[in-house]
C-alpha cells in the first residue's frame, strides 16, 4: 500500500454508479415491491452500504477508511433497467472512490441475487466513478452525469 501518513486529513466524497438490465418482467416485480426473498431494493440498499465499509478488507491495495457517510439509492428506468448510485464521504487521508465503487457493484449484485430465480439472464455494466471531491488531486466529475436529486 501507498504511505499516505503525510497527507492531510480533508473532508471527501465520491459517487459511483451502476446498471442492470433485465427482463421487463423483472422489472415489474422490483417495482411492485419484491420478490419471494423480499424487498430488492431494500435489501440491496443495505448491501452496497455493508459493502463500502469492507472495501479495504476486499481490495488488496485500498485503505482501510473510517466512513462518515454512505447512500445509496436506485432510480427505476423502465422497462428493464435499475440505475444505481452510491455516495460515500469520509473525513480521512485518502479517497473514497473504492467504497463507492464497491457500494454500487454490489447493490447491484444483491439485485441479481434476489431476482435470479425469475432472469438469469440479468446484466451488470457500466460501473463506474462519477464524480470525488476532496484531497490534492481536487474535484473530478465525469462529463455527461446528470445529478440526481435527493
Amino acid at each position: 500500500m501507498v504511505d499516505i501518513s503525510g497527507k492531510d486529513i480533508t473532508l471527501r466524497e465520491a459517487v459511483a454508479r451502476a446498471e442492470i438490465i433485465m427482463k421487463p418482467e423483472t422489472f415489474s416485480i422490483i417495482e411492485t415491491g419484491g420478490t419471494a426473498k423480499g424487498d430488492v431494493l431494500g435489501v440491496a440498499r443495505v448491501a452496497g452500504i455493508m459493502a463500502a465499509k469492507e472495501a479495504g478488507r476486499l481490495i488488496p491495495m485500498a485503505h482501510p477508511i473510517n466512513l462518515t457517510g454512505v447512500g445509496v439509492d436506485f432510480r427505476l428506468q423502465s422497462p428493464d433497467a435499475v440505475h444505481i448510485e452510491a455516495r460515500v464521504r469520509t473525513a480521512g487521508k485518502t479517497g473514497a472512490e473504492m467504497e463507492a465503487l464497491t457500494a454500487a457493484g454490489v447493490a447491484a449484485l444483491a439485485i441479481y441475487d434476489m431476482c435470479k430465480a425469475v432472469d438469469r439472464g440479468m446484466v451488470i455494466n457500466n460501473i463506474r466513478l462519477v464524480e470525488k471531491s476532496g484531497g490534492k488531486s481536487g474535484t473530478y466529475r465525469r462529463e455527461g452525469e446528470d445529478q440526481w436529486e435527493r
